[in-house]
């Protein structure tokens, strides 16, 4: 049950200000409430789900919020593809990031944006993989599934898969050159990217 409602907050399938039900999520899914309340309030104690009243909901984000959690992604994404970067090249151990890249790359070609979407999550699974330290790695999905839906709403729009396809490409040019520094720089430069697209899709830039 977790899972499954953890996956709909990534997809945005669950919108925010979508209240969720104990009794209506556990007829929909087939279980009794105490595992759905339990779920809830797990996503809740990560920040995924706010309580409202006898429901919970998806939190909208502030502009503060989400300042505060890039600078938490800044500060470990491009140190985790760095590590990355630095282990001993394989070509058979990096063929998952080549596929991504590959599929990505065809996805933007024939302006496929729901292939485009899944390509992304295939890439950043790919390299995710390959982060030896696993506490860092758990530290990154914390954090970057309160972001997950930037995909559901940005990446319908063909001049972000422009900017993204070139982040993609950069990072894995980095990576195949074994360049620590680079790899880091450039994984930095596209969390940026990502920060300034959603702040723009959201609205967030017009805030006071």
């Amino acid at each position: 049950v977790y899972q499954t409602l953890r996956g709909h907050l990534r997809d945005g399938t669950i919108l925010a200000g979508q209240p969720l039900q104990e009794v209506q999520l556990a007829e929909k899914l087939g279980v009794s409430r105490t595992p759905v309340r339990e779920a809830l309030t797990r996503l809740a104690s990560e920040g995924l789900l706010a309580s409202d009243g006898r429901s919970f909901v998806v939190p909208s984000l502030s502009l503060e919020d989400v300042d505060d959690i890039y600078e938490v992604r800044f500060l470990l994404e491009p140190a985790a593809m760095r590590r990355v970067a630095e282990l001993p090249p394989a070509a058979a151990v990096r063929a998952p990031i080549d596929e991504a890249l590959a599929a990505a790359s065809a996805a933007y070609k024939a302006n496929d944006a729901d292939a485009f979407r899944e390509a992304n999550i295939r890439f950043r699974n790919a390299w995710i993989a390959l982060v030896p330290n696993r506490r860092l790695v758990r530290a990154i999905e914390q954090y970057a599934d309160h972001m997950m839906r930037i995909r559901a709403l940005t990446l319908g729009d063909q001049k972000v898969r422009t900017i993204v396809i070139k982040g993609l490409k950069r990072i894995a040019e980095a990576l195949a050159a074994g360049n620590g520094d680079d790899a880091a720089t450039a994984m930095r430069d596209h969390l940026g990217e990502a920060k300034r697209c959603f702040i723009a899709a959201t609205g967030l830039d017009k805030e006071p």
